[in-house]
C-alpha cells in the first residue's frame, strides 16, 4: 500500500500593493512552524509570479533553530544565508528579476487576530515602520489591552457602576447628595 503525502499547505502571505511608493517592507508572511525547509517551499511558490525565480533567502538565526544552507523548492534549490545584523523579526528574498522582497515575519503561534493586524501594517504602500517596530508596536497594544481586560474584571467585581460614597475634600466627612425643593 503506497502512502501519499498531502501537499503543502499555502503560504499565510500578504504582499504589498503594487504602487509606485516604496516601503521598508514588501508584505508579511506568517509561517506555520519554526522549520525553514517545511515553510520556504510554499513562501518561494508564492512569490515566484511576482518577484521571479528566487535564489537566496536572509534570516536572522535567533528566530530559527536549525538553519538550512540550501532548501529545494519546485524547479530549484534556494540558497539561505544567516545574518545576526539583521532584524530578526523580517526575512529577505533575493530574485535575479525583481531585486529583493523584504518580509516581517510573523511568529508562527500568534494570534490570528494579532497576525491579522501585524499583515495588514507591514502591506501598507510605502510604509516607513521596520519589522521590529512593528513587533515592538503590537507587544505593547497586546500589552495594553491585556490591561483593559483586566481593569474591565476589576470593575465588574467591585460591582460595576456603582460609585463609594464622595468624601468632602477638607474634612474627609461624607457628603450625601440630596435634592432639596427650592423654597
Amino acid at each position: 500500500m503506497a502512502t501519499t503525502l498531502a501537499p503543502p499547505l499555502p503560504a499565510r502571505l500578504v504582499l504589498t500593493p503594487k504602487s509606485p511608493l516604496a516601503g521598508l517592507l514588501d508584505g508579511a508572511w506568517w509561517p506555520r512552524s519554526r522549520d525553514l525547509a517545511a515553510e520556504l517551499p510554499p513562501l518561494v511558490d508564492a512569490l515566484e509570479e511576482r518577484y521571479g525565480r528566487i535564489t537566496r533567502v536572509l534570516v536572522n538565526p535567533t528566530r530559527w533553530p536549525a538553519v538550512p544552507h540550501k532548501v529545494p523548492v519546485p524547479g530549484h534549490t534556494v540558497h539561505v544565508g544567516w545574518f545576526t545584523e539583521q532584524d530578526p523579526d523580517k526575512t529577505i528574498l533575493l530574485s535575479y528579476t525583481t531585486g529583493r522582497c523584504d518580509l516581517l515575519v510573523v511568529p508562527p503561534g500568534t494570534e490570528p487576530a494579532t497576525a491579522a493586524r501585524l499583515m495588514t501594517a507591514a502591506s501598507v504602500p510605502g510604509g516607513t515602520r521596520a519589522a521590529a517596530a512593528l513587533m515592538s508596536d503590537e507587544a505593547a497594544t497586546g500589552r495594553r489591552m491585556r490591561d483593559a481586560r483586566s481593569g474591565e474584571d476589576l470593575w465588574e467585581a467591585d460591582g460595576g457602576a456603582v460609585l463609594p460614597p464622595l468624601r468632602h475634600p477638607v474634612t474627609g466627612a461624607r457628603m450625601i447628595l440630596q435634592r432639596k425643593p427650592w423654597r
